[in-house]
């Protein structure tokens, strides 16, 4: 089950990175934008880690603050359901 679960935030990371990119690219030439909301539900699925990647290597969505609050809040929220969904089926395995 971890082996999945792994694979799946891979994936989704991977998603959240390259949407973050075209973001980055239509920003840069004031072309239409991929909507925070999309963004933050992202991160809330799992792609936290490569939206925090993106942030980092593309210099994207670093300085707003209240987009960045709400990303922390999508992280948070994502482990506690990652916390809630490996407790369950630990409980379930024994």
């Amino acid at each position: 089950m971890l082996i999945l679960i792994a694979a799946f935030y891979v994936v989704v990371s991977v998603a959240a990175y390259i949407t973050y990119a075209v973001d980055k690219k239509a920003a840069i030439r004031k072309r239409r934008r991929v909507s925070e909301k999309s963004l933050h539900l992202l991160s809330l699925a799992g792609g936290w880690p490569g939206a925090w990647l993106a942030q980092q290597h593309l210099r994207h969505k670093t300085q707003k603050t209240p987009f960045r609050l709400v990303y922390w809040l999508t992280v948070a929220l994502n482990l506690a359901i990652l916390w809630g969904v490996v407790s369950l089926f630990d409980s379930f395995s024994r």
